[in-house]
């Protein structure tokens, strides 16, 4: 197997798959390694001018910054971001999706709620309208052990999702809207069989307000500590509030479900350069089976697909969907502007360890999770998603609180593709590990679910191993256990866009 890949017929740069020595004569390309090359870096194929574009994957990366030479390390010390124009080409490669026909989708076993939405999970939720509740629902929520959980079968726990924020802001606006979605997307969320929402009682993040919004579907139990009259009692009528959820939860079951009804959040985190060779392009793959069966992928992070927004515009299947993906666009131009930040501040250190030079290249890799079809539909930060197929969901780019937003936003399964490692679960959401190089996922074995490694082995294509995942979706979605779960990785990480001032 070639120990470099070239991954466009105009790029400028080739992939190193294995470290390559400084003098090594390198006979695929007959030229000479001028440096050291770490695995997963870039060499140069071509003398660079300084100024002039550097392509990979057929598209800019960035700009050389000084002179490079054929054989020379492309990186930090000679590639830089730089302004150029994008053809946005608006709908010109949109194309109707060919479903799979009524009744022949592909299946799995979830839990039909009230509204028609299916889970994947079945839990009960306590979930704390703001910080000041957080340490009274940890305290409900710990009262219920593995010994108490086993006569309830059917339930896959009870999870405290605490955090830091729901008051010291603006009670309208943005930043509390923002804020409420997150809330009622989470205790409406199909994968929770109930939740109890819990309040001090004189925050901003009001418990009647967030049930108001939320509806009236009876899964929503409320309690407020002020209410109740302090912190012990709060925590003794909490208990015996989900005791009576727990009973009820335990009367669900699975039974089968279209494909349709599942909405996948596509995460990357860790990244390094063989994330978009290997892990990203197969996960690609699986969400063009899924979209095929008539469910939804959600991508997101929107600052991790700047400089590659142009390959999303032309597959927006009506022109207002790009131009609601282009307006996020300068939305976070001048929100970075705002915060004396810029859009090129990324990757992170990490990343460039990796290989990643420019959030350009970083852009391009994490763009092909979205696979090939039509983009349909863009939302707002934890937004309900209502759209099938390819959606757009805002975000930042921070792990936790980019799926924090999906989860909110109705994703029932996220997929999470990393290079470097990472550990992240996602309460109440399963989250499916997939490594892009075959180093890490046996290094971190314990934390991996999938591994694309093999595609850069030579062992699998990037269509089968694409296949592959859209099988362990179906799997996991039926109730397989991912690797988070088993350790039971996944409340830490309910983390809500703190956007706006913190009065």
């Amino acid at each position: 197997m070639s120990l470099l890949l070239k991954l466009g017929s105009s790029d400028d740069v080739v992939v190193a798959l294995e470290p390559v020595k400084a003098g090594e004569f390198l006979a695929e390309l007959q030229i000479i390694a001028l440096s050291d090359i770490p695995p997963g870096h870039k060499l140069a194929t071509r003398s660079i001018a300084p100024g002039h574009p550097i392509r990979k994957f057929n598209q800019i990366i960035g700009f050389a910054t000084q002179p490079i030479a054929v054989g020379e390390h492309v990186h930090t010390q000679n590639l830089a971001v730089g302004d150029f124009e994008r053809d946005y080409a608006i709908g010109t490669e949109a194309s109707r999706t060919n479903l799979v026909a009524p009744g022949e989708e592909a299946v799995f076993q979830g839990f039909r709620r009230p509204d028609g939405r299916v889970g994947t999970r079945n839990y009960v939720g306590v979930l704390p309208t703001v910080n000041c509740s957080a340490t009274v629902a940890r305290r409900i929520a710990a009262h219920f052990t593995p010994d108490i959980l086993r006569q309830y079968p059917s339930v896959d726990g009870v999870v405290a999702l605490t955090h830091g924020t729901g008051c010291g802001m603006a009670s309208h606006g943005e930043p509390a809207d923002l804020l409420r979605r997150v809330f009622t997307g989470y205790a409406t969320h199909p994968n929770f069989a109930s939740v109890l929402l819990l309040g001090l009682g004189c925050e901003t993040n009001q418990v009647d307000q967030l049930v108001a919004l939320a509806g009236d579907s009876g899964s929503i139990r409320i309690s407020t500590i002020q209410e109740a009259g302090g912190t012990t009692i709060a925590i003794k009528d909490g208990i015996t509030t989900v005791y009576e959820m727990l009973e009820k939860a335990n009367l669900a079951v699975r039974a089968s479900a279209s494909a349709a009804n599942l909405l996948v959040g596509l995460q990357c985190g860790g990244s390094d350069a063989y994330s978009g060779i290997s892990a990203n392009p197969a996960l690609g793959i699986a969400v063009d089976h899924l979209v095929r069966n008539g469910g939804t992928a959600i991508l997101s992070e929107t600052p991790e697909i700047y400089g590659a927004e142009h390959l999303l515009t032309r597959r927006a299947s009506r022109p207002e969907v790009a131009q609601r993906l282009l307006d996020r666009i300068r939305w976070w131009e001048n929100y970075t502007a705002h915060h004396q930040g810029s859009m090129d501040n990324n990757p992170q250190p990490g990343n460039k360890t990796g290989g990643l030079t420019t959030i350009l290249e970083k852009s391009l890799g994490a763009v092909s999770k979205g696979g090939s079809t039509d983009l349909n539909e863009v939302y707002l930060y934890a937004e309900q998603v209502r759209a099938h197929g390819l959606v757009f969901v805002d975000s930042p780019g921070f792990d936790p609180v980019s799926a924090t937003g999906q989860v909110a936003s109705g994703a029932n399964l996220i997929c999470f593709t990393t290079g470097r490692g990472s550990v992240f679960g996602c309460k109440p959401t399963p989250s499916i590990k997939i490594a892009s190089n075959t180093a890490l996922f046996h290094r971190m074995s314990d934390d991996m679910d999938i591994n694309c490694g093999s595609i850069l082995d030579g062992g699998q294509s990037v269509e089968d191993s694409g296949a592959a995942i859209f099988k362990e979706i179906l799997e996991i979605a039926s109730g397989k256990l991912t690797r988070s779960e088993i350790h039971g990785f996944g409340e830490e990480e309910f983390q809500p866009w703190l956007l706006g001032a913190t009065l």
